[in-house]
């Protein structure tokens, strides 16, 4: 039996990040001298080696761990 790719892209909102979060986000992953290099060859290690798919299944995993586990 062959299964159909899963896509889990599209859909309704389920998690609000706000203008100021991305920002910081892109400052860290862009401008920070230490987090921009390491933060930028996981993401090109990522985006060679996994689908966008996976990609955004692993996004939104990172997402659900931080938020289960905001004191960690």
């Amino acid at each position: 039996m062959v299964l159909s790719p899963v896509s889990i892209l599209g859909g309704d909102s389920v998690y609000c990040i706000n203008e100021a979060q991305m920002n910081q986000a892109k400052q860290l992953a862009e401008e920070d001298p230490e987090s921009s290099i390491k933060i930028k060859s996981m993401i090109k290690s990522l985006e060679s080696d996994f689908s966008r798919n996976e990609r955004a299944a692993l996004a939104f995993t990172i997402i659900d761990n931080l938020r289960e586990n905001r004191d960690k």
